[in-house]
């Protein structure tokens, strides 16, 4: 048996509140106790928070594995990645490396997600398995559990119509597609970009909308359908920002609390990003906070997802980013951190985490500041263990193999921003004024 730790003099949120314990007890990874008072016993490694506060370990609910994902994430904290489209053996490897370290973020992976023959995200990867029609769709899930994937990412309806539009599945498919999941007890995560592609997956049944559409106002008669199906959202902000021009990646670097374990080679990565960059016709970013504030409004569940690797992102830092821009929709700090932890852990069936609870993995963040006032405090970070061993935070620094692999990743997704800007917007990006 390894040896306990027990952190006192701190305030406690447990995912969903703070609640009035000082002291939280964890022993072989699992959490033993959580009290008003002092938990410590007798040959404890005992932690003085100095009035800190103890968060779960943060769940990134939207990545996209890279080389250096998983390791660099949990460097920010975030001890549970979900994945939303990888090739079955980068899937199989990220699993290995997580089952294998304890310097790595765990995770989870929807594999090779279901779009049309030449649909998106063709021109991000090698060929993959695609679909034409309902009748495929029980074969499409069933290779897809055969491959490890635990839960199904669907592309749906890209909104675009006339010489400009992608291959995409119709309706018929992608509800083929969620019962064939369903009836394989996989979450159904679906990919939109518009308010009518909202609609469309909502009404094939599935449990996730993936991106918050800023083509138009998201209605509340349609935030209302999505609350009382039960759907959750992951609006993916912090991707969304630097997508239509605004400055996120900037002003994740330039955050001291967040800089000195970024590196410099991430820094600028983050700071290139898309900053300053917008589109003729391109709609405001505020648009996507407003339609955000509506769903949190009718009640809808939401998540927190930064999408990365896209322009202007890093794993795990601009999760942080995304927690701030939540906040801005109007939602409470508390709230926030409820999509980062017991929310997604809830909705993606990770039972043993996403709580400060007796029992639960010792997925444990501590924070100098207090979050619960200013959402930008978990960015103060003193500790992070993840399954009770303490991270040791150094910068990820990529070696020349990864580093030739992300340069490449980069390339491709330039590429594929710039083709997506041009076919919705009708012009590639502009300087902004």
């Amino acid at each position: 048996m390894s040896k306990a730790t027990a952190i006192v003099n701190a305030r406690v949120f447990d995912g969903t509140r703070l609640r009035d314990w000082t002291s939280v007890r964890f022993a072989d990874g699992i959490i033993t106790d959580c009290a008003t008072g002092p938990t410590a016993q007798d040959g404890d490694e005992v932690i003085d928070a100095e009035g800190g506060t103890i968060l779960p370990g943060l769940i990134d609910s939207h990545i996209h594995l890279v080389p250096g994902a998983l390791a660099q994430g949990l460097t920010f904290g975030v001890t549970t990645a979900l994945d939303m489209f990888s090739q079955a053996d980068v899937m199989a490897a990220a699993r290995q490396q997580a089952g294998a370290r304890s310097d790595v973020a765990d995770v989870r992976s929807a594999g090779i997600g279901a779009t049309a023959p030449g649909g998106h995200p063709s021109m991000m990867y090698a060929p993959f398995p695609t679909l034409a029609g309902p009748e495929q769709a029980g074969q499409f899930v069933a290779d897809r559990v055969a491959e490890g994937s635990d839960y199904l990412k669907i592309f749906g309806p890209t909104g675009a119509a006339g010489p400009r539009a992608v291959p995409s599945l119709d309706l018929d498919t992608i509800t083929a597609l969620t019962e064939a999941a369903h009836g394989r007890g996989l979450v159904v995560v679906a990919h939109v970009n518009s308010v009518a592609g909202v609609g469309k997956v909502v009404s094939a049944g599935v449990d996730v909308v993936a991106h918050v559409p800023v083509d138009g106002e998201l209605g509340t008669a349609l935030a209302g359908r999505i609350a009382e199906a039960g759907i959750a959202v992951g609006p993916t902000l912090a991707t969304t920002e630097n997508f239509l021009g605004e400055p996120g990646g900037a002003a994740v670097a330039g955050d001291p609390r967040l800089a000195g374990i970024l590196g410099d080679a991430q820094a600028q990565r983050l700071a290139s990003g898309l900053s300053g960059r917008r589109g003729q016709g391109m709609p405001p970013y505020s648009r996507a906070e407003e339609n955000v504030s509506r769903l949190a409004g009718a009640g809808v569940t939401i998540l927190a997802g930064t999408d990365a690797p896209n322009p202007g992102t890093i794993f795990g830092a601009s999760l942080h980013r995304e927690l701030e821009l939540l906040a801005r929709c109007g939602i409470t700090p508390a709230q926030a951190l409820t999509a980062a932890t017991a929310a997604p852990a809830r909705v993606f069936n990770l039972s043993d985490r996403g709580h400060t609870a007796p029992g639960q993995r010792a997925d444990l963040i501590l924070v100098s500041g207090d979050p619960l006032t200013d959402i930008t405090a978990t960015r103060a970070i003193e500790r992070i263990w993840r399954a009770g061993v303490l991270c040791d935070r150094r910068a990820f620094v990529a070696n020349a193999a990864e580093t030739e692999e992300l340069d490449a990743f980069d390339a491709r997704v330039a590429k594929i921003v710039t083709a997506v800007r041009e076919r919705r917007y009708g012009s590639g990006p502009t300087k902004a004024s």
